[in-house]
Formats: structure tokens, sequence, C-alpha cells
């Protein structure tokens, strides 16, 4: 077997077998197989693409590549998410200590940021002290005491897809559906948890910017998970224009806890019991959805899910204290309205390009290795649909200068579209692939 017949045979449409995948997943993760050979396969099968048995061979090959996650040890149902990413995304904050305080525990395995998406992990440091850096059993404790914990991922976990996508990154072939499912189902498969629930996002501000590719990929993942033996929810949901209206580190964090705090009913929420009805009916801890919505908004009213997310804070290493006073988070010292240069209603929010205003005020990466200002970024005030008055704001700018801040709104204004006639806003949540 050799790697240039293996490239050949997909370069010409034919389909590889478990053997010469596995074979070139194990040469490359050594290092047998050199990145310019790995490279013309991955553009091969961006062409080419691969069939569902194919895909699910990829991921499984990715995935026996290193290490899994055994969370036999932790009682009960153990549940997991992934978001395909997206703008002001910050579900895992409210999603986690809802779940967790019905009774189904969360094992999250979460990144940082890079470009115009945030980072849960980014997030998270907004609390002084606060950690994703832990040994493997102490995570393990942490689910199992709290209900819920987030760490990094380890080099150790799925170091092909590692290795490959950091391949892909810069060889152009990211866009790749195969290679995409591959992708994320590994790491989920590896973190071992019973029942997976994915957030596929579309729209401007995501990678899949059609509701046909959006649930082409769903319908993948779904397919790929039942042939690995798990059950496997994926949710398409709209990222049009920013999930909720913080975008920005600690600002998505006092916007995740002011919902926790049941003071926020938007599509934030609405996405939150979509993802946690999954999450307890395919867990058993509900029947069905009317009765898992019903007790996850318990969970909120009570004040269960806010204590929850904590006794999280506490656990990992974090200063609980902002928790229940946000004013203690870091903040930006200079804030600017940026007022609508004209009346009508919203018709668009281009959702990326708020991304990137948030990045250019310093809070997001170019690189990896950039540091960011974790007190930065946008709070939008008006959504596509509402009316907005010649004036009025449609947003806050939240800078370290005010140079910083006046540019920064120029670049938010460029993001609205705004028009004469009232505007239908499309449906929030595309659909459930089972």
């Amino acid at each position: 077997m050799g790697m240039t017949d293996l490239i050949q045979k997909k370069r010409d449409g034919g389909a590889l077998s478990r053997e010469e995948i596995r074979w070139m997943i194990e040469g490359y993760t050594k290092g047998d197989i050199p990145d310019y050979q790995m490279s013309a396969m991955a553009m091969a099968i961006y062409f080419q693409g691969m069939d569902m048995e194919e895909t699910y061979e990829l991921t499984m090959a990715m995935l026996d590549s290193g290490d899994k996650i055994d969370l036999s040890s932790i009682s009960g149902v153990k549940a997991d998410k992934h978001s395909t990413g997206g703008v002001g995304d910050k579900t895992s904050l409210v999603l986690c200590p809802m779940v967790a305080a019905c009774g189904v525990k969360m094992a999250k395995l979460s990144g940082r940021g890079l470009g115009h998406t945030g980072g849960t992990i980014d997030k998270l440091e907004s609390f002084p002290g606060f950690s994703t850096s832990m040994a493997e059993d102490a995570f393990l404790r942490k689910v199992d005491r709290v209900g819920f914990a987030i760490a990094g991922q380890t080099a150790e976990l799925c170091p092909a897809d590692k290795k490959l996508y950091a391949l892909r990154d810069v060889t152009a072939t990211v866009a790749s559906m195969p290679l995409i499912v591959s992708s994320i189902l590994c790491k989920k498969l590896a973190a071992g948890a019973d029942v997976i629930v994915l957030d596929v996002k579309c729209g401007s501000g995501a990678f899949m910017q059609t509701e046909e590719d959006a649930f082409g990929l769903a319908k993948a993942l779904t397919e790929v998970g039942r042939r690995a033996g798990k059950k496997v929810v994926a949710v398409v949901t709209d990222m049009d224009e920013p999930l909720g209206s913080a975008v920005g580190n600690a600002l998505e964090v006092k916007e995740a806890l002011a919902a926790l705090r049941g003071e926020y009913k938007g599509d934030l929420m609405e996405l939150c019991l979509t993802l946690g009805s999954q999450i307890l009916t395919g867990g058993g801890a509900a029947e069905n959805d009317a009765q898992a919505r019903t007790m996850l908004e318990n969970a909120v009213a009570s004040g269960a899910a806010l204590e929850r997310f904590a006794a999280f804070v506490r656990a990992q290493g974090g200063d609980a204290a902002a928790v229940y006073d946000p004013s203690l988070l870091p903040q930006a010292p200079v804030t600017l309205p940026v007022p609508a240069p004209e009346g009508g209603w919203v018709k668009r929010i281009h959702a990326e390009g708020v991304g990137l205003v948030s990045m250019g005020l310093g809070g997001g990466r170019a690189f990896k290795e950039d540091t960011i200002d974790l007190s930065v970024g946008v709070v939008i005030a008006k959504k596509v649909g509402d009316q907005v008055a010649p004036g009025e704001s449609l947003g806050t700018i939240h800078a370290r200068t005010e140079e910083d801040a006046r540019r920064a709104a120029q670049r938010l204004l460029a993001c609205y579209e705004i028009g004469p006639e009232r505007v239908t806003r499309a449906p929030f949540i595309k659909g459930v692939v089972r």
C-alpha cells in the first residue's frame, strides 16, 4: 500500500477502504506520511468527497489515533454539546448548569476563540483564577460532584485531527463535508458521553452559509454518530445575526448570567431550552420535549441553575463572587453608544462583521498566540425586525480607548441594513435532525 496510490484512487473518484483509511491516518499521525502528500489527499477529498461509509471510517480512525476519556466513574447519564461556531455564542455557559440542575451531567471539552468566533475557555477566564487545565481524574470528579465541568482538550485526544486540521487550515480544504464531520465527531466520541447534541449554525456568521448545507452537515453528523453507537441529535439554528446581544468575552458572560437569573427571554434562552430538551429526553430524564422544557425553565426560575454555575466556577478555581455581582467582571474603560443614522426597521445585521468589530477591539485572535482583552466588545441594542428611530442607539461599543471606540462604531454601522418597511424575522430554530 502506498500513499501515491491512495491519492490517485481518491482523485479519480474511488472509495477508500477501511484498511486504506486506517493505514493513512496512522501513518500521518506517526509522521511517516509527509504533509505534502496529506495535502494532496485533503484536496482530492475536497473535490471528490467521501461516501458515508468512508466518512464513518475516517472518523473512527481519527478517534483511535489517541486517548479516549472513560466516563464510567461518573454516576448517571453523561451528555456533551458542540456548536459549529458563531458570533456571540455563549450557549454552553447557560445550557450546562440548566441541564446539570435537571440531573443530567455534562462533561464538556472546549477550546479558545480564533478569528471572529469566540471561545468558551476565554469567556470563562473572565472569572479571576478560573482554570480549564486539569488532570483527567480531577475533571471526572468535578463532573460527578458539581454536575458539569468544562476543560480544554488535551494533545493526547485525537492527535490525528489536530494535525490534519492545521494542514487543512493552510491548504484551503477546511470546507469539506466529510472532513468537517470527522473532525467534529472524533473529538465528541473520544470525550465518552452517552448523549451528544450538536448546534449546527447557518447564515452569514456561520461556516455553513445556507440552510441546505447546514441540514446536510446535520444529517451526516447524526448518521455517523448512529453508526458509532451513540445518541446524536443535531439542531440547525440561525446565525444571520449575533446570538443574543453581547459579543465579547466578559460581556457575553454577563449576558449568560442574566439568562441564568431569568432576566433574558430571547434567542439565547430559546436555543438553550431546545438543546437542553434534546439532552434530557435523550438521556431519559424527561419523557418528552414539553416536560423537558418545563424542567429547564424551573431550574432557572428556582435559582438552581445559577447556583450550579457558581459551584462550577468555585470548583475550577474561580472567584464565584462575580456570579452574583457581574460588575466584578472585567470592564472596558470606554463605552460609546452608536446612534442610527436613519429610522426604519432593521433588515439585516452582518453577524461576521459584528464579530470582526469585537476582534478589532482586541476581543479576538488573528493567531492562536495572540493575547485578548476580556473586557472589550459590542452589545447590540437592535436586532433584525426591530424598529429604530433616527439617532436611537443600535448598540454600545466597549473599548480600551476613545479612538478604538470611534473606529469600531463606524464598523458596526456598516454591519446594519435599515429599510423603510417592516421586516419579518426568519425562524431561529430551523429544525431538529435525529
